[in-house]
């Protein structure tokens, strides 16, 4: 018998099955619903949002030939390693949805002036404070990359922003503080972008498929589980059934890449 009795269990989440349990939460997000049938969503190429793409995809039934793979324009990667994109995959693309049909080949360059209220654009992060509902965006791009007509939409037309980002991109400083060094001209390296929108941790994505509330209690590991959350889940015996059943079929995702 299930009952209405809170209980806790700490749940691990790696970081391929965080960005997949991250997009499984998005797909279901009432907005995501509503766009889908009536307005244009467009999700940015990104190593978090091609499951996003993925997930999003397959719940209108057009997923063809997509693959996250190669879903991105720019990536970190470990010292000496290096990624070879796909360049006649989805490499430097973006998904455009349109009334719930996605219209392939075009990016947020070409629709990004037409998105306006209703719209929505989902776009990745690179740093995350999560008590401050901030995220960042690093610019390798003089003139901003995507950022420049996503930003022309979300501040111009109140398009919304949804960031998926995993825990592992949490900052313990303002997002602010650390975008004023970065963009100063005494630095080098990449500029940050501090953005606000509907951010979407594994915290969140816990709480939007099961109801019950997670809290991060510690973090990393070795073997397949570097950059890893522990979180602790606390609700009723229904939801913590729930998370436990979806946790199960993700927390073996491979790690990004062709396998």
């Amino acid at each position: 018998m299930i009952t209405n009795q809170m209980h806790s269990k700490q749940i691990l989440v790696t970081v391929p099955a965080g960005k997949r349990l991250i997009a499984k939460a998005v797909t279901i997000l009432p907005q995501i619903k509503q766009s889908l049938k009536e307005n244009t969503v467009v999700i940015i190429a990104g190593t978090t949002n091609g499951f996003v793409g993925e997930e999003i995809l397959q719940s209108i039934d057009q997923l063809d030939d997509f693959t996250k793979d190669s879903f991105y324009r720019g990536a970190t990667v470990a010292p000496g390693r290096k990624l070879e994109p796909d360049k006649d995959g989805y490499f430097n693309k973006d998904i455009v949805i349109e009334k719930g049909k996605w219209i392939k080949d075009k990016t947020i360059y070409d629709v990004g002036s037409t998105l306006s209220h209703g719209d929505i654009i989902i776009k990745g992060a690179n740093a995350i404070a999560p008590d401050r509902k901030t995220a960042g965006i690093q610019i390798g791009n003089p003139s901003l990359g995507s950022s420049g007509p996503i930003m022309q939409a979300v501040i111009g037309k109140r398009t919304e922003l949804i960031l998926p980002v995993g825990l592992e991109k949490r900052v313990m400083s303002d997002i602010g503080q650390i975008a004023a060094k970065l963009n100063s001209p005494t630095t080098e390296g990449v500029r940050m972008l501090p953005v606000s929108g509907t951010i979407v941790t594994e915290i969140e994505a816990i709480e939007l498929l099961s109801g019950a509330v997670a809290e991060l209690i510690a973090a990393g590991g070795v073997l397949g589980a570097e950059g890893s959350s522990l979180l602790l889940v606390t609700g009723s015996e229904e939801q913590l059934e729930t998370i436990s059943s979806i946790m199960k079929n993700i927390s073996k995702e491979p790690s990004f890449g062709k396998q």
